[in-house]
């Protein structure tokens, strides 16, 4: 079963002006619990304003290097990512769950050559695997085309030179800006199907990358994916890791469709930490999750909108239909694994598992 571990505070600095770098202090006793691959991320928990909060946050550091941060950018309005940038300071201790997510893949034996495309602080998981990828596969090449507004807006830009002269001839960047031009024309504003097919033409062989990861906002990942299949790249060497900026039109109908789903009377039993959780489904909630937390259920969780996969868990019995799904893979789906905040019933009773 996930928990919250309480954490301190090693250190907390600005890496540009509306992005904090937390380090987590974590005491050498917990170190297993909190062993990570590249790629995977940490809940984070803290009351604000009298509200239990959480977000999820891409560990920027590698696994190599023995220290746990997380990169928090400034989102406007955004109760968590105001606390971090304005409030949060060394010595202060944060609620954090042990890392998980599946982003990402294991070290190779073998030579790979590896790409990435982030936006903004989607670099954060991405710059893990760089520096991850880079040091323990002696002959692996890398290249990142990295989107930002400005050059001064750029996170982790003097790491990522400090890696290109540390790996010189293995890790190629390519800077792209949408608020600054560039004398070449190619490096001016967002990806466009136009601007991929040059790049997959003049900067990279797709037939010559092995594996593609992909993180920032869900428009630009599902162009980037779908040019990269029409070059030839089997899909499943492409990894990616979304930011969700609105439900597309299909989801909103399926939404629709299922808050017309009476779930009134449902049962429900929960297996979580090896013991069994049975409450009746209400009409104030109709999402596992939520009617979960409000029966008193202690579940993990973060975004509640279907893109972390902290709330992950399996179906026993019974059968739901999920508003959204941006977090599960394919195969996970066909294994019957379901994100609970996203999981509405659609039989009279359901059994699900969350020590899976």
């Amino acid at each position: 079963m996930a928990q919250f571990y309480s954490i301190p505070i090693r250190d907390v600095y600005k890496e540009t002006d509306d992005c904090t770098v937390i380090s987590f202090g974590v005491p050498s006793d917990l170190e297993d619990e909190f062993h990570f691959r590249q790629g995977q991320h940490l809940t984070l928990r803290a009351m604000i304003n009298g509200e239990d909060t959480r977000r999820s946050y891409s560990l920027c550091s590698s696994p190599n290097e023995g220290v746990w941060q997380v990169a928090v950018k400034q989102i406007p309005g955004g109760a968590f990512s105001t606390f971090v940038n304005e409030e949060l300071k060394a010595g202060d201790t944060l609620d954090i769950m042990e890392p998980s997510g599946m982003f990402g893949v294991e070290i190779s034996e073998t030579s790979k050559t590896y790409m990435a495309f982030a936006a903004g602080s989607g670099i954060t998981p991405i710059i893990s695997m760089i520096k991850t990828h880079l040091a323990l596969e002696p002959n692996a090449k890398f290249k990142l085309f990295y989107l930002n507004r400005t050059v001064k807006s750029i996170i982790f830009k003097e790491q990522l030179e400090q890696l290109r002269n540390q790996y010189f001839g293995r890790f190629e960047i390519y800077y792209f800006l949408t608020r600054e031009q560039r004398d070449i024309e190619l490096l001016n504003g967002r990806f466009t199907s136009e601007k991929l097919q040059e790049i997959f033409t003049k900067l990279v062989d797709v037939a010559e990358v092995d594996e593609v990861f992909l993180c920032g906002p869900e428009a630009m990942i599902f162009l980037i994916r779908d040019e990269l299949e029409a070059a030839g790249m089997p899909k499943e060497h492409i990894h990616y890791e979304l930011f969700v900026t609105g439900l597309s039109e299909e989801d909103k109908k399926r939404a629709e469709r299922l808050a017309q789903q009476n779930v009134e009377g449902v049962e429900i039993t929960l297996l979580d930490g090896g013991k069994e959780f049975h409450f009746t489904m209400t009409k104030d909630f109709d999402n596992i999750l939520d009617a979960a937390l409000a029966s008193g259920a202690d579940l993990p969780f973060a975004c509640k909108g279907g893109v972390c996969s902290t709330c992950k868990c399996k179906i026993l019995e019974g059968s739901v239909e999920m508003k959204v799904n941006y977090a599960l893979e394919e195969h996970e789906v066909a294994q019957d694994f379901i994100l609970s905040c996203q999981a509405v019933p659609t039989t009279d009773a359901v059994k699900v598992d969350f020590d899976v």
